[in-house]
C-alpha cells in the first residue's frame, strides 16, 4: 500500500487543469487574489518589513517577485518574503477543519517557482490546488491536534503544500516529489508561543514554509532523498508532533480528484484571528438590531469555542490590554469594544496608536467569556455575544458558521472588492487593475510577468 507521501506525489505531479472542476479553479484564483491583495495591503502599512529587509541585504538578484522589493530575487527568498507579507495582517484565508491557512504558504512557493521556471499559469494555477488539497488534508486527519501540541498547523502542514506546489511546477515526477515531500519532514516548524508576548514570529511560519518548500524540491530534483513515510510513519509528521500513530490520513487521501478542498477554504472578513469572527459579526447584528449606548453596557459575554479560549480570551489580563498590534488581532475582548467605539473592525483597528485607545481599552475591560459546544465545530468556527445593559436588558446572537466559509460565503463581488481595497493601499488604480485581471486569468496566462506589478507597492498609505 502506498504511502500519504507517495499518494500525494501521485496526485500533485500529475494533475491538470483539464482534471480539475470549474467551480475549484475559480476558487483557487479568488483565494490567489486574496493572498495578494493582503500582501499589498500589509506592504502599505508597512506592517511585517523585517524579511524584506533581511533578504533584500544582500543584492543578491534572481528571477522571482516579491511584493515592494524592485528588481527579481532568487525564489526561495522571494516566496520567504512574499509568505510573511501576505500573513502580516493575518487577513489570508484559513481552511477551518484544518485550522491551517493554506494559501499563504502554498502561492508563494508556487509562484517564486512558476517565475524562475518560466512556467504557463495554468500549471502554476493546477500546482497551486494540487498543494491546497494536501495540505487541508494533512489538516483535516487530525483536526485541533496541532493546536493542542503549541504547533502552528499552517506551517507544520504548510511545508507538504509549498513542496508539492514548487515541485509540479519544475516538472518533478512522482518519485522525485515523494523525496521533496520526505525533505520537507525534516523543515517543517512552527511554535504558537508568540501567543504569550504578542511577538511576530507567527508571520513567519508560511514564508519559511514557502521557502521551505522551494529548497525541498531543488534538493530533490538533485537527487537528494527523503523518507517515503514521512506522514505517518514511527517517527513521522503525526507521530512526531501530536504523537498519534493512528490518524483519518488514509480515508483523506483516497479521494484525491473526487473531493475538492480548496473552494472550502474560508475567507476572512476582518484582519484578525478567525476565531474572533464569529462573536464580530454576531455583535454586529446585536448592534443593526438594538442599537447600543456604550455607557448603557454593563457588561459584555464572548461565546467561544474551548479551543478558541487559548487563542483570543486567555489570559484574560493580557487580551483586555493588547501589548502589540499583532497580539491585539488575538484579543477578542479588544476587537469587541472597538467594534462598539468605531463601529467597524478594518485594517485601521490593529495599528500602534489604536491599540493605545483608553475607551476602547476601558470597554474591553467588561468583557467575559463563556465556553459553548457547537456541532459545526470544527468544520466552522462558530461563536457568539450577549451583551447585559445597566437596566437589565440582554441581547444575543450566535453564529454556527462564520462569514467567509463554506456554510455562510463570501460572494465573488465580496472578494474582489477586499482584493481592491487591499491593493489600493499600495498600488495605483492601473496597477490594481492590471493585477486582478492577470490572476483572474491566469490560466491564460504564457507566463507569470504580470506579477511583476507586486514589485511597484510603496509603503506609502497613512491611515486618518
Amino acid at each position: 500500500m502506498d504511502t500519504a507521501a507517495q499518494t500525494f506525489a501521485a496526485f500533485s505531479s500529475s494533475l491538470h487543469l483539464e482534471r480539475v472542476p470549474r467551480e475549484v479553479t475559480e476558487a483557487a484564483k479568488l483565494h490567489l487574489l486574496d493572498t495578494l491583495g493582503c500582501g499589498l495591503a500589509a506592504h502599505a502599512l508597512d506592517v511585517a518589513p523585517a524579511a524584506r529587509e533581511a533578504l533584500t541585504e544582500t543584492g543578491v538578484a534572481g528571477p522571482a517577485t516579491a511584493v515592494g522589493v524592485r528588481g527579481g530575487l532568487p525564489s526561495a527568498d522571494a516566496a520567504l518574503i512574499n509568505g510573511v507579507t501576505c500573513h502580516a495582517l493575518d487577513y489570508d484565508d484559513t481552511h477551518t477543519g484544518a485550522i491551517a491557512h493554506v494559501s499563504v504558504a502554498v502561492a508563494p512557493a508556487a509562484l517564486a517557482a512558476g517565475q524562475a521556471a518560466g512556467a504557463q499559469g495554468a500549471d502554476v494555477l493546477a500546482a497551486v490546488i494540487g498543494a491546497n488539497e494536501i495540505v487541508t488534508r494533512l489538516g483535516l486527519a487530525v483536526g485541533s491536534a496541532f493546536h493542542a501540541r503549541g504547533f502552528h498547523p499552517t506551517s507544520i502542514c504548510g511545508v507538504f503544500g509549498a513542496t508539492a506546489a514548487a515541485a509540479a511546477v519544475w516538472g518533478l515526477d512522482r518519485d522525485a516529489t515523494v523525496n521533496a515531500l520526505g525533505i520537507a519532514g525534516s523543515m517543517a516548524s512552527g511554535l504558537l508561543e508568540y501567543l504569550a508576548d504578542g511577538s511576530s514570529t507567527k508571520r513567519l511560519h508560511p514564508g519559511w514554509a514557502a521557502h521551505a518548500g522551494i529548497i525541498a524540491s531543488r534538493l530533490a530534483a538533485h537527487g537528494a532523498t527523503g523518507p517515503a513515510s514521512v506522514i505517518e510513519g514511527r517517527f513521522g509528521l503525526y507521530s512526531a508532533f501530536v504523537q498519534r500513530e493512528e490518524t483519518d490520513i488514509a480515508s483523506q487521501a483516497a479521494d484525491l480528484g473526487e473531493r475538492w478542498e480548496t473552494p472550502r477554504i474560508a475567507f476572512k472578513p476582518y484582519p484578525a484571528c478567525h476565531y474572533v469572527h464569529a462573536s464580530l459579526d454576531a455583535l454586529a447584528q446585536l448592534i443593526a438590531e438594538h442599537p447600543l449606548q456604550i455607557d448603557d453596557i454593563e457588561e459584555i459575554v464572548a461565546l467561544s469555542t474551548e479551543a478558541g479560549v487559548s487563542l483570543v480570551l486567555e489570559p484574560l489580563a493580557d487580551k483586555y490590554r493588547p501589548r502589540s498590534e499583532y497580539e491585539a488581532k488575538f484579543s477578542l475582548p479588544y476587537s469587541l469594544a472597538s467594534l462598539l467605539i468605531r463601529g467597524t473592525v478594518d485594517v485601521s483597528t490593529f495599528t500602534d496608536e489604536a491599540i493605545q485607545d483608553e475607551e476602547v481599552l476601558r470597554l474591553a475591560g467588561k468583557v467575559r467569556y463563556e465556553v459553548r459546544e457547537y456541532p459545526t465545530f470544527p468544520q466552522a468556527l462558530p461563536g457568539g455575544v450577549r451583551v447585559r445593559t445597566r437596566d437589565g436588558q440582554t441581547f444575543e446572537a450566535e453564529l454556527d458558521h462564520q462569514r467567509g466559509g463554506p456554510e455562510n460565503p463570501m460572494t465573488d463581488a465580496q472578494v474582489r472588492d477586499k482584493f481592491r481595497a487591499n491593493a489600493i493601499l499600495a498600488l495605483g488604480d492601473e496597477d490594481v487593475d492590471a493585477l486582478e485581471a492577470c490572476v483572474m486569468t491566469l490560466e491564460q496566462q504564457d507566463r507569470l510577468d504580470g506579477l511583476e506589478i507586486l514589485s511597484h507597492a510603496a509603503p506609502h498609505f497613512q491611515l486618518i
